[in-house]
């Protein structure tokens, strides 16, 4: 073999060797690129993952009622108390949100109860709408079926609101002077009977009281302890009128007050908390729901619960 030949073989073997190695560097480039290199059996992973990589949820006991954060159908109950606050003290006046949609948030009062809870998540259903319901601590003990529609709001997505215990105007209100204490305690009460129904780590940060907050005495003095809790308190600028009088209204005058007032917001009003009741004998709420519904589509409202 002479040695030109030799020269041209070992150049083959080199330029063979070369395109082999960088074949090899880049497969094992995109390898580790791709978060797939394995040394044996044990998975590596890059700095950025172990960085980015978030740890697994805890399995909650809360008949699986989704946290603020993880429900595309709620919003912010601090932002929407602000708001509507701001709206009933007249520091604020509409459009009050910056994104350009107008919100409604339906809100159902004084429940559970086995004759019209079911109705109107039935309709809610329907329409495809979440609401919040502000429950009765007495209400949820008041039996079987109460804990079972009670849970069916929840699995339907619906928002959970503590509204007290008993309802209880001059066990909460003595002298039309909020009780702090007594308050709080009945608030605390239906937490626990709503974790006894729902599970352990069941929570709602969402409040209403009995009678709106508005009408009450001594705010300034409650108004602490709440916000050092973290509670947000819910109360409404348009209502149907189920439970204005002791003569109940029928489909056509609900409908008709709700129109009224939603109207006598302006034509500027883009977040609506209105405010209805679910407890027993208001059948005729159930029978009005969905033209109240459809009320608030025409006017171009989406809708959204409250957590």
């Amino acid at each position: 073999m002479t040695a030109k030949i030799k020269i041209i073989i070992v150049a083959y073997v080199v330029i063979i060797t070369c395109i082999v190695i960088e074949s090899t560097g880049i497969f094992w480039e995109k390898r580790y690129n791709n978060n797939t290199i394995t040394t044996g059996t044990t998975a590596e992973l890059t700095q950025e993952d172990n960085e980015t990589k978030e740890p697994e949820n805890p399995n909650l006991d809360n008949s699986g009622y989704l946290s603020l954060a993880d429900d595309p159908n709620a919003e912010d109950a601090l932002k929407v108390n602000a708001s509507t606050e701001g709206l009933i003290k007249k520091t604020l006046n509409y459009p009050v949100r910056t994104d350009c949609k107008k919100v409604a948030y339906l809100t159902f009062d004084d429940g559970p109860s086995s004759s019209n809870t079911p109705a109107i998540l039935d309709v809610l259903n329907n329409y495809g709408i979440k609401a919040t319901f502000f429950v009765v601590g007495k209400e949820i003990n008041s039996g079987e079926d109460a804990q079972r529609f009670l849970k069916r709001t929840v699995k339907e997505g619906h928002a959970i609101g503590n509204h007290t215990y008993a309802h209880d105007y001059s066990y909460l209100y003595p002298n039309r002077i909020i009780n702090l204490s007594n308050f709080m305690a009945d608030i605390e009460k239906t937490n626990e009977s709503l974790r006894n129904v729902l599970g352990k780590d069941f929570s709602t940060r969402v409040i209403r009281f009995p009678g709106g907050y508005w009408s009450w005495e001594g705010r300034t003095e409650v108004r602490p302890t709440i916000d050092e809790k973290g509670y947000a308190i819910i109360d409404w600028n348009a209502l149907s009128g189920d439970a204005e009088s002791s003569i109940p209204k029928n489909a056509d005058q609900l409908v008709a007050r709700t129109r009224q007032t939603i109207d006598d917001l302006g034509p500027n009003a883009d977040s609506i908390v209105c405010l209805m009741h679910d407890t027993y004998g208001k059948e005729e709420t159930v029978n009005a729901l969905p033209r109240i519904i459809e009320l608030f589509k025409e006017k171009g409202f989406e809708f959204k619960s409250i957590k």
